[in-house]
């Protein structure tokens, strides 16, 4: 009899992968953890990475490389100019990304700091759906005032919208009709890290482009998870379903006039970036401030192997099998905690899992730290290494005031090609343990802090 179902698809979902090496964990005791987190005071950024079971803090350089990669590490030219490595890695990202002038940097947030010392200072103002952390950190370091237009529903952790990581099209319309000679340019971060991971549509996108045409602004993506957005694009925009993810990508990209990114998340990287835009003479500025810096502009910071590694990257991360593999399996955690009734937030993003630690300890006040306490409590109770996405890391405000942040989010940010099924069925156990006694939790208090991104380093004590 003929199979009725030969092409539906398996509920398994399966890496598109085989393991080649393997790199061991060691187990840790609850009260070694207990001590590990008080000699960190109790900031997991401080936490010795041996000492991390799951370690889920970032997705930032944290994956792992492909035996494609690792080949072509063996062909990395060290020149200091010229070498045969840039020009492989400035066509690979030329054939997604096709700017004039592509400046390669270590990681993304030197891409920010170029851009920022080019275009901000005092009095500028950069509208965006949401700046992550080092993206205002260096608006505000040059004076400038970094301001979030996310759409409404990007607030609200239970909403089912499809594409939550839009731009507030009349906000923005607005700022530049009150503003537009403060503002320098447009950002849009694709997907919007700091809303959720949250993906943001192309109908979007040309509306930021044409309100940024009619006053004459550039737009720039910070497009560091553009193929998990243009998967997003394909999967949930109509018109978009029967669509290559590489040709969605150029789209994004030609809407925009340039691009900070960190290679470090979707192009595979453990480390680069780069700064792209079609100016010339922006383009010149950023180059200046580059060998300052960073490098010459054929390398930027970067070694040959590290350049060929990622234009390997490049063709892998556009793969619709690598990319449905992704998303699922991403959805896979955050499915799992939400049918048992743990906070997330709503629907699930790509590279991420954000528990919701205002619903989960609803006990604690926002400047007592939900998201600390409930990220800190994943560690001690599994050894779970996560990062708070609230007050902690948006609450402190240029002027010195504190304000409680839109939302307090515990992300579980998972690194590519790296943990398995069985990983992430832990991962889910020992957030039903922390979800069981949240009553419970402590609040915290910061200690110690630095003035600009003070969440890497702080201090922290949980209140008695």
């Amino acid at each position: 009899m003929p199979d009725n179902r030969a092409d539906a698809p398996f509920r398994t979902i399966i890496e598109p992968f085989r393991i080649h090496s393997v790199e061991p964990l060691r187990m840790t005791t609850r009260a070694e953890r207990g001590e590990h987190l008080r000699e960190a005071s109790y900031n997991l950024f401080q936490l010795r990475a041996e000492h991390v079971l799951i370690d889920l803090l970032t997705d930032s350089g944290t994956g792992a490389m492909s035996r494609d990669q690792w080949a072509a590490i063996q062909h990395g030219d060290e020149s200091y100019a010229g070498s045969p490595s840039w020009f492989v890695f400035v066509d690979a990202v030329r054939e997604l990304f096709p700017y004039e002038h592509v400046i390669p940097v270590h990681q993304g947030r030197a891409a920010e700091r170029i851009l920022f010392s080019a275009l901000g200072g005092p009095g500028r103002i950069v509208p965006s759906n949401t700046h992550f952390d080092t993206t205002r950190a260096n608006v505000e370091a040059t004076g400038a005032t970094a301001v979030d237009l996310v759409v409404a529903e990007g607030h609200d952790p239970v909403s089912e919208h499809p594409f939550k990581g839009n731009v507030d099209l009349d906000a923005l319309e607005a700022l530049l009709a009150a503003h537009a000679d403060d503002v320098p340019c447009v950002m849009v971060t694709v997907t919007n890290n700091s809303g959720g991971g949250q993906p943001v549509s192309l109908e979007n996108l040309r509306g930021v482009r044409k309100i940024c045409e009619h006053y004459g602004k550039p737009l720039f993506l910070d497009a560091c998870r553009f193929a998990e957005n243009a998967w997003f694009i394909r999967e949930r925009e109509a018109g978009q379903g029967e669509r290559d993810v590489a040709d969605i990508v150029r789209e994004m990209a030609a809407l925009a006039d340039g691009m900070t990114m960190s290679a470090k998340k979707d192009p595979m990287g453990n480390i680069g970036g780069w700064l792209a835009m079609n100016d010339d003479e922006l383009a010149r500025v950023c180059r200046t401030q580059l060998i300052l810096t960073e490098g010459f502009p054929t390398y930027g910071g970067l070694a040959g192997r590290d350049l060929e590694a990622l234009a390997q990257g490049l063709k892998e991360v556009v793969q619709h099998d690598y990319l449905r593999y992704r998303i699922r399996s991403t959805a896979y955690l955050g499915d799992a905690l939400h049918e048992r009734g743990i906070p997330v937030l709503r629907p699930i993003g790509g590279h991420a899992v954000y528990l919701d630690a205002r619903r989960l300890a609803p006990h604690l006040e926002p400047l007592q730290y939900p998201g600390q306490s409930v990220a800190v409590a994943l560690y001690e109770a599994g050894g779970i290494r996560s990062c708070e996405i609230g007050s902690v890391m948006f609450g402190r405000h240029p002027d010195g005031s504190e304000v409680p942040a839109a939302m307090e989010l515990v992300r579980l940010a998972i690194p590519r090609r790296t943990y398995t099924q069985s990983h992430i069925d832990y991962v889910i156990e020992v957030c039903e343990r922390v979800a069981e006694n949240a009553a419970a939790l402590p609040g915290y208090r910061i200690t110690d802090e630095p003035p600009a991104l003070r969440h890497f380093t702080a201090g922290f004590a949980p209140i008695a």
